[in-house]
């Protein structure tokens, strides 16, 4: 095992211990492509209310285009342990949606606390190979 690997998987074992909440801004999600939205207050205002609670990623593209604006909500360690799984929610183009996935987060997120029912709306499952492609 190289110092590079273990230094990672250290780094991965910190990050567990929060839910991890993946944004997508790639070319649909998070541009004049999704109109009536600040982008920029929305990724601002998950960072600002999930401070300390959750690990905010950005990343350019989740393949899910047609769902823009993709949020990815990832359990912590605890909430996998206790049968949570990675949500993925589409078209989360309003301040209510962003403000519901921060008060789920906040309760602790998958596997620990339901999500406010409104969210079942949003959620949706991507290709295998997306899922994959989100974990290397």
């Amino acid at each position: 095992m190289s110092k590079r690997t273990r230094r990672t998987e250290s780094a991965g074992q910190a990050d567990a211990a929060q839910p991890t909440v993946t944004v997508c801004r790639g070319c649909c999600c998070g541009s004049a492509k999704v109109p009536g939205l600040d982008h920029a207050a929305q990724l601002r205002g998950l960072r600002e209310g999930l401070a300390g609670t959750a690990k905010i990623r950005v990343t350019d593209c989740l393949d899910a285009c047609e769902r823009a604006n993709v949020v990815v909500v990832q359990p912590s360690a605890a909430g996998r342990r206790a049968g949570g799984r990675p949500v993925w929610l589409g078209l989360v183009n309003d301040e209510d949606a962003t403000a519901d996935i921060t008060a789920w987060i906040e309760g602790g997120g998958p596997g620990l606390t339901e999500p406010p029912g409104i969210l079942d709306l949003y959620a949706f499952r991507p290709s295998r190979r997306v899922q994959a492609e989100l974990h290397e």
